[in-house]
C-alpha cells in the first residue's frame, strides 16, 4: 500500500492559461475485511488524483499499484499535463515492474484511474483515465454519472446483453479484467475530457468500494456529507458495514470555484 498525497480542504491552481481553480480533496483507504494486505495505491496531489487496484499475489501487487502512483506522482505541483505525459507515467510504471526481481516473476499488473487537469484549446478540463474496472464518477446537479467504462468480462457480456448490470455484480466472472498496467504489455488507457464546472464532486474509486455499494448509494452519500472528508469517510464505513470483501480505496474531489482568464474570456 501507497499512499502519496493528503487531504486538502482548500487549494488553489493557477493553470497555463491564467484560470484558477480551487479544490477540495480527501482520500482513504483500508485493507477491508477479508484481506491480509492492501494491494490498493493512491496519488492525491495536484495536478493528479488516481487510485491503483493491484493484482498477481500479495507482494506483487502491491509493487505494481506503488509503481504507477509513484510515477505518476512525479508531476507532483505541475499546473497541468496532458496524454502524452500520463502515458509516458504509465510507460516507465511498467518498466519498474519489470525489474521487480523476484516479486513480479509471474507477472504483476494493477488498474489504474484517476483524473488529472489539463487544458484544452485553453480551457481548463479534467483529464479521466483508466485502465481496468477501477472508477471514476462525477456528482453535479444532483446527478451521479460514472465516467469510465470497466475493463472487464462482465462488462463485454453486459454491453453485448448478454447479462444485466445487475446480473453482472454477481457473476463468477465479476473480478476478471481484460486491461491492466503490467504484465510486460504497453499500457492502453481509455482518456475522456469534461469540463471543470464549479460545484461537481468527483470519486474516484477501487471496486473493493462498488463491489459493496450500488451507484444509488455512492449518491446517497456523496449528497448527504457536503466536505470531502465527511463523504470519504462515510463510504468508507458504509462499505466495510456492508462486507468490506476487499480493498477499499477512494479519492472525493471538489472543484469549490473556478475563475478564468480574461484572455480565455476574449479568445
Amino acid at each position: 500500500m501507497t499512499q502519496i498525497g493528503n487531504g486538502n480542504p482548500r487549494h488553489r491552481v493557477t493553470m497555463p492559461s491564467g484560470t484558477e481553480v480551487v479544490l477540495s480533496w480527501s482520500a482513504v483507504s483500508d485493507t477491508g475485511h477479508r484481506r491480509e494486505v492492501n494491494e490498493d495505491s493512491f496519488v492525491a496531489q495536484p495536478p493528479v488524483f488516481a487510485v491503483a487496484d493491484g493484482m498477481g499475489g500479495h507482494a506483487a501487487g502491491d509493487f505494481a499499484s506503488a509503481a504507477v502512483v509513484t510515477r505518476l506522482a512525479e508531476h507532483g505541483g505541475e499546473a497541468a499535463i496532458g496524454t502524452p505525459e500520463l502515458d509516458r507515467s504509465l510507460r516507465l510504471a511498467v518498466q519498474d515492474m519489470g525489474r521487480g526481481a523476484g516479486v513480479t516473476d509471474e507477472g504483476s499488473g494493477t488498474t489504474v484511474t484517476g483524473v488529472a487537469l489539463g487544458e484544452i484549446s485553453g480551457e481548463a478540463a479534467w483529464l479521466v483515465f483508466n485502465i481496468g474496472d477501477s472508477r471514476v464518477y462525477r456528482l453535479i446537479g444532483g446527478v451521479l454519472e460514472q465516467l469510465t467504462v470497466d475493463h472487464s468480462v462482465v462488462q463485454e457480456l453486459v454491453d453485448a446483453g448478454q447479462i444485466t448490470r445487475d446480473e453482472a455484480d454477481t457473476h463468477p466472472h465479476a473480478n476478471v479484467i481484460t486491461r491492466a498496467v503490467g504484465f510486460h504489455e504497453a499500457p492502453l488507457p481509455d482518456y475522456r475530457a469534461i469540463a471543470i464546472e464549479p460545484g461537481m464532486r468527483l470519486l474516484v474509486c477501487s471496486d473493493g468500494l462498488t463491489k459493496e455499494l450500488t451507484s444509488y448509494g455512492i449518491r446517497h452519500f456523496l449528497l448527504s456529507n457536503p466536505k470531502s472528508e465527511q463523504a470519504t469517510r462515510a463510504l468508507l464505513e458504509a462499505a466495510l458495514g456492508n462486507g468490506g470483501r476487499d480493498n477499499v480505496t477512494m479519492i472525493v474531489v471538489d472543484v469549490l470555484a473556478i475563475t478564468r482568464s480574461e484572455a480565455v474570456h476574449s479568445a
